[in-house]
């Protein structure tokens, strides 16, 4: 058995899973999480549990994070505040067609990181010579998709619930419209779309669901007996693992998949 927990940086912000080992935070501390730039402070959100399985390649926590290097969290965390605020300031003086998303602050570089959207190519040579000059450090700027701006700013999605990109999803995995069609969703932009404009990243999980499902039940327009009688099959519910049967009194209800098989022709 292993010790695994969770934790995030930001406070809606994706979950990161690491191997606790002996360590045993409680949900709200501050942790040593490790990172390509060194150890960063993050919170714990799920507390140490056991899991099965091999856990090889989770990084390994290190431990709670003292005073000092909460404080230094801190302090990067208002650098980082002031120069958001900075390079939008800067974006709008220079009439950059480009979104400011989010700024990053290595201290061990004196370097930011900032991030931001836009529809196409920008020239941005100005505006990094400004920005450096402003913050007096080192300045990079990366593009992200929609998606990546959707997963960094976060919100909530039409579900109610915190978006996935910004939570659980480690990967984007391709989302086909496809994927709506075999679930008898409405292929309105409104309804299968997520806050990032592209197509839902939940359209994912339920499809598999609804493949297996197709496969064993009987189609539509196809005459079965049921537990209620003959009848014609009407229309599926892949969730509930049902099919709906018109019966020929023309009454309908809905049977267990399983307990529905298709009618034998009669015999000549």
């Amino acid at each position: 058995m292993s010790v695994v927990c969770a934790v995030r940086f930001q406070r809606y912000g994706r979950l990161y899973y690491l191997d606790a080992g002996r360590h045993r935070p409680a949900v709200g501390d501050h942790v040593l999480v490790p990172t390509d730039d060194g150890p960063e402070v993050a919170q714990c959100v799920w507390p140490p549990q056991e899991v099965a399985g091999d856990i090889a390649g989770l990084p390994e926590l290190l431990g709670l994070a003292t005073e000092a290097e909460r404080a230094r969290d801190q302090r990067n965390r208002r650098r980082r505040a002031q120069a958001k605020v900075a390079a939008r300031r800067l974006v709008h003086a220079h009439q950059l067609p480009m979104k400011v998303v989010a700024v990053d602050y290595l201290d061990r570089d004196n370097r930011f990181v900032v991030y931001f959207s836009a529809p196409g190519r920008v020239d941005f040579r100005a505006l990094v010579r400004d920005l450096a000059r402003t913050l007096s450090a080192r300045v990079d700027l990366r593009q992200v998709g929609a998606r990546d701006e959707a997963r960094v700013q976060g919100g909530i999605g039409p579900c109610g619930r915190d978006l996935c990109c910004a939570t659980l999803l480690r990967d984007f995995e391709p989302v086909a419209v496809r994927m709506a069609k075999d679930q008898d969703l409405p292929l309105n932009p409104l309804q299968i779309s997520g806050a990032c404009g592209r197509l839902l990243c939940c359209l994912r999980y339920e499809h598999p669901l609804y493949q297996a499902f197709r496969q064993r039940a009987p189609k539509i327009g196809t005459a079965v007996e049921s537990p209620a009688g003959a009848g014609t099959v009407v229309g599926h519910n892949v969730p509930a693992d049902t099919v709906v049967v018109r019966l020929s009194s023309g009454v309908r209800c809905a049977c267990a998949r399983a307990s529905v098989c298709s009618a034998r022709p009669n015999a000549g």
